[in-house]
């Protein structure tokens, strides 16, 4: 019963003249994306000591694609290195290829190695990058200390 349901939507779309409206492999009707061809965009550059994720949204947050070492195939001490971030933001860049995305602000978290090399291979694969920001959480006054010892 479900699957009629779902072609009887399609042909209604079909029928109105969508050209945006594409099915996908398990059978569920997907839009094309509001953030296609947009101009401007961000990049989120999360470089811990263990591994570099990059997320790419659009001006107002909406994620569009993300991509991490561990995920590109590094594997243990090796994904934090700044070779995996550069490899990271050249399968980032394959991705969003179609979005249409040409200018970007930066926004970096953490103290990994992978910060540096993230940023410069996203400005060198085409990329304007207008503004790199610092986001690392700094702790204010720490935590509450230890209570004094009584012997």
């Amino acid at each position: 019963m479900g699957k009629k349901h779902i072609i009887k939507k399609e042909e209604e779309a079909s029928k109105k003249g969508n050209n945006d409206v594409k099915k996908e492999k398990d059978g569920a009707i997907k839009k094309s994306p509001s953030y296609a061809r947009t101009v401007n965009g961000r990049a989120y550059v999360h470089a811990s000591y263990n591994n570099t994720i990059i997320t790419i949204t659009d001006s107002s947050g909406n994620v569009i694609s993300w991509a991490s070492a561990g995920a590109v195939g590094f594997k243990g001490a090796k994904k934090s290195t700044p070779f995996a971030a550069s490899r990271v933001a050249e399968i980032l860049m394959e991705k969003i290829a179609d979005t249409g995305i040409k200018n970007i602000e930066v926004f970096v978290r953490g103290i990994g190695a992978g910060r540096d090399s993230a940023i410069r291979s996203l400005a060198s694969r085409g990329l304007n990058v207008i503004s790199i920001e610092d986001i690392t959480p700094l702790p204010h006054n720490g935590c509450r200390p230890k209570k004094p010892r009584r012997i």
